[in-house]
């Protein structure tokens, strides 16, 4: 049966941890696993992109397909063609679809109107992929993910949505620090609160970094300004005092780990030396892109 990758919980908890210690596997043998061996996979781009295109046009070439770059503004969805459309021709002519956009209902969409795996490479709602690199990187440093507590401080972007979803799946404790009127969006917060009931997880929304980052074993943060929010020059002053910084991480666990998304801009959200000193994880999770999302797609194909 056909199944797409849009949010973390499409996956069981078991699922997150087989396709991570799948992924962990892959890191140490790239050409192993051949799922998608003369199948055609579609790179759906209406949005800019570095880790996300280098790490599945890598990724697809590793496991024997065929990568197809398709730059948005190139396509008839930039002149209006029905999703719905796209999706149905798309699903004659390629193995797997995935895309990077702004509105997240037009994955669901493509999603749903395609035959073949539609994987979500990023939307304003949600960044499952990156997410996901991220628990393989934690998983890496700490052998395991239970009992841990993960504190994001910065914008409710896509980010800290998808971290929310992921830890109330998970079982891991999260806190998330912002400015009021910045918090992460509410059907991620009622979807993480669901989900915790279940796995144990403890939710918090807070104004405050430092309660934020109290005894956390991982402190995250992204970029104040996401893409598309260039002309938004007042936000940056609504986000001094959530950097990442000695006070900050001096609340934290003795062995907490310091993580980001990339790119960053040192000296807003996060200060330069502490990225620096942390640049190994934070470079593990960019590589990590390419491992998970190739255990991914073999978990989808496999599955078929």
């Amino acid at each position: 049966m056909k199944r797409d990758f849009l949010s973390v919980s499409d996956f069981s908890k078991e699922e997150v941890i087989e396709i991570i210690r799948y992924g962990i596997e892959l890191k140490r043998n790239k050409f192993k696993d051949r799922t998608i061996s003369g199948k055609s996979i579609g790179l759906i781009f209406m949005k800019q992109s570095t880790r996300t295109r280098l790490s599945f046009e890598v990724g697809v070439y590793q496991m024997g397909g065929q990568p197809i770059y398709i730059s948005g503004s190139s396509t008839q969805m930039s002149r209006g063609e029905d999703i719905k459309d796209t999706a149905r021709v798309m699903s004659r002519y390629l193995d797997g679809i995935v895309i990077r956009t702004f509105s997240h209902k037009e994955v669901q969409d493509l999603a749903r109107y395609s035959s073949i795996p539609v994987i979500n490479a990023l939307t304003d709602y949600l960044h499952p992929c990156q997410v996901m690199a991220d628990l393989m990187t934690m998983y890496e440093r700490f052998g395991t993910l239970k009992g841990k507590k993960v504190t994001y401080i910065g914008d409710g972007n896509n980010m800290a949505n998808t971290w929310l979803i992921a830890c109330g799946l998970m079982g891991i404790d999260i806190s998330i620090a912002t400015p009021e009127g910045y918090e992460p969006n509410g059907k991620a917060v009622l979807e993480a609160v669901e989900l915790a009931k279940k796995s144990g997880a403890k939710i918090e929304l807070t104004i405050d970094p430092l309660e934020a980052a109290r005894s956390a074993d991982v402190l995250y943060t992204d970029v104040w300004v996401s893409m598309g929010q260039e002309g938004d020059k007042d936000k940056k002053k609504v986000f001094e005092g959530y950097s990442i910084n000695e006070k900050v991480l001096s609340e934290a666990k003795d062995r907490c780990i310091v993580m980001h998304c990339l790119p960053a801009h040192k000296g807003e959200e996060i200060t330069e030396d502490i990225f620096e000193r942390y640049s190994d994880i934070i470079f593990d999770q960019a590589e990590n892109r390419l491992h998970i999302q190739k255990a991914i797609m073999s978990f989808l194909f496999r599955n078929l």
